[in-house]
C-alpha cells in the first residue's frame, strides 16, 4: 500500500514521476545493456547475430519487474538478477549480455540518462517561471512599495524591482544548471574498479560509443562507480534552487499578513476553503507548501555529501540512500517549481495597501534622502545623520510628520528650501536607478 505522499499522488507531476518509476528505471538499465552489446558487435568483440535478439528481449514487457524480483530473492543482487533474466530470455545469445561490464557501469549510466530526461522537465518549468517573473517585473515596474530591512520600513522600492531580483535569481539557477550538466550527465563503461581491463584494447572506444548512443558523455576517469561529487553537485544545486523558491514563497507569505496585505496568493472564491473552523481565512497554503518541501530537499544535501567518501574504489553505502534522494529530489523540485508558477501566475496585488503602508511612518522612510541632500549642501553626512535621527524621534514621540518637523527646524531651513523639502518627501523621487536595474536584471535572466 502507498505510504509516501509522492506515491499517493500528492506531490509531483505525472511526467516527472514517470521518469523515476520502477519500470522506467529497469528499462533504462536494459537499454544500457543492449547498447553495450550493439557496440561490442560493431567493434567485432562479439558476433553480430545476437544483437537484434538481445535488443528485442531488453524490454520490461519481457524482462519484467516481477521476474527480476523473483530472481533477486536467490541472487540477493538486483543487477545480477536483471542480467540473468535477460540472458535466459536471449537463449544462446545470452552469454554476450553484460560482457565485460560491472554492475555500476549499468546503474550509473542509466542514472545519467534518467537524470538527463528529468532535467529537461525541470529546466522547461524553470524557464517558464523565469518568464513569468520577468513579465511581472515589467508590469509592476512603477508600482512603489515599502522596502524593508530587519522587518522594518527602510526606503521605497517598486514591486517590479522585487520581482526582477527573483527573475535574476532564477537566471542564476539556470546558469548553474548549464554549467553543471557537463559534470553530472556522464556515464561509465569501464568495468571493475574502472580500469577497463575486462574490455581489453578497445576499452576506450567501447565506452565512447556506448555513451554517444545514449546521448551522454563518459566520465574522464572513474572507480567502479562514477565519483559521487557529481551527484552531490546536482543535489546541492537543487537545494539552492529550492531555497530560492522558499525565499520567494516566504516573502509572499509575509506580504500576505493581514497587517500588511500588499500581495496574496490567488484564491478560488467559489470553492476554496481557508480553514476548517474559521470561514474568513485565506491562507497562503501554496507558499507554505513550498517552504515546507524546501526543508526536506535541503536535508538531502547531507546525504549526498556523505556519499562522496566511499571505501577504496567503492562500497555500497551510497546505493540505498540514492534510491531515495535522487528521485525524491527531482519530484519535490518539480512540485515546488510548478507551485510557484501557479502562485505568480495568479498572484493578487493590492496597490492601495502599498500606498497606505508607505505612509505609515509619516515620511520617515525618506529621511535618508534628506540626509544626503543636507550632506551635499555642506552640512556633512555624519551631522546630517544625527540631525535626522533626532527629528525622526521627535516626530514619533509627538505624532507629527517628518515634513512638519523638517520645515520648523532652524538648521534644516538653513540648507533646504520649502520646495526642496517637498520634493524630498515624494516617494517617486527617491528610487535611484530602480528602473535601469530592473532592465539589467531582466536582460541577464532572459539570456540564461
Amino acid at each position: 500500500m502507498p505510504i509516501c505522499p509522492i506515491d499517493i499522488g500528492r506531490y509531483g507531476s505525472d511526467e516527472i514521476k514517470k521518469i523515476f518509476d520502477e519500470e522506467n528505471r529497469l528499462q533504462k538499465m536494459l537499454d544500457v545493456e543492449a547498447t553495450l552489446v550493439e557496440v561490442l558487435a560493431e567493434l567485432g568483440e562479439i558476433p553480430k547475430e545476437g544483437v537484434d535478439k538481445i535488443r528485442e528481449k531488453a524490454n520490461v514487457k519481457i524482462v519484467t519487474i516481477e521476474k527480476v524480483k523473483l530472481k533477486e530473492k536467490k541472487t540477493h543482487h538486483d543487477i545480477m538478477a536483471m542480467v540473468e533474466v535477460l540472458a535466459e530470455e536471449c537463449g544462446d545469445y545470452g552469454k554476450y549480455v553484460h560482457w565485460g561490464a560491472t554492475s555500476y557501469d549499468i546503474v550509473d549510466t542509466a542514472w545519467a540518462v534518467i537524470i538527463k530526461d528529468a532535467l529537461e522537465i525541470i529546466e522547461k518549468k524553470l524557464r517558464e517561471l523565469r518568464d513569468i517573473l520577468c513579465n511581472l517585473a515589467l508590469k509592476y515596474k512603477n508600482l512603489i512599495m515599502v522596502g524593508r530591512t530587519h522587518g522594518q520600513h527602510a526606503i521605497p522600492i517598486t514591486f517590479g524591482f522585487k520581482l526582477a531580483i527573483y527573475a535574476a535569481e532564477i537566471g542564476r539557477s539556470l546558469e548553474r544548471l548549464k554549467e553543471m550538466k557537463k559534470r553530472v550527465l556522464v556515464g561509465k563503461m569501464s568495468g571493475a574498479v574502472g580500469t577497463m581491463a575486462s574490455f581489453g584494447e578497445k576499452g576506450m572506444e567501447i565506452e565512447k560509443k556506448v555513451m554517444e548512443k545514449l546521448g551522454i558523455k563518459p566520465a574522464e576517469i572513474s572507480t567502479q562507480i562514477v565519483c559521487r561529487d557529481r551527484l552531490a553537485e546536482l543535489i546541492c544545486w537543487a537545494a539552492i534552487l529550492a531555497s530560492s523558491l522558499d525565499r520567494m514563497a516566504t516573502e509572499i507569505r509575509n506580504l500576505q499578513r493581514t497587517e500588511i496585505l500588499e500581495v496574496a496568493e490567488g484564491f478560488d472564491i467559489k470553492a476554496q476553503v481557508g480553514s476548517s473552523t474559521m470561514p474568513h481565512k485565506q491562507n497562503p497554503v501554496d507558499c507554505e507548501k513550498v517552504s515546507g518541501l524546501a526543508k526536506v530537499l535541503r536535508g538531502f544535501v547531507i546525504t549526498a555529501l556523505e556519499n562522496i567518501p566511499l571505501w577504496h574504489e567503492r562500497d555500497l553505502t551510497n546505493s540505498s540512500s540514492e534510491r531515495f534522494i535522487i528521485p525524491h529530489t527531482f519530484i519535490i523540485l518539480d512540485e515546488m517549481i510548478t507551485t510557484m508558477n501557479h502562485v505568480f501566475t495568479n498572484i493578487r496585488v493590492f496597490p492601495e495597501r502599498m500606498k497606505k503602508n508607505l505612509e505609515i511612518t509619516k515620511g520617515a522612510i525618506l529621511t535618508e534622502a534628506v540626509m544626503m541632500a543636507l550632506a551635499k549642501k555642506g552640512l556633512g553626512r555624519q551631522k546630517a545623520h544625527e540631525l535626522l535621527r533626532r527629528i525622526s524621534i521627535k516626530a514619533i514621540n509627538e505624532g507629527t510628520t517628518i515634513k512638519e518637523e523638517l520645515l520648523k527646524n532652524e538648521e534644516i531651513i538653513k540648507y533646504l528650501t520649502k520646495e526642496e523639502v517637498e520634493n524630498l518627501m515624494k516617494f517617486e523621487n527617491y528610487l535611484g536607478k530602480t528602473y535601469e536595474l530592473i532592465d539589467r536584471a531582466i536582460s541577464y535572466a532572459v539570456n540564461q
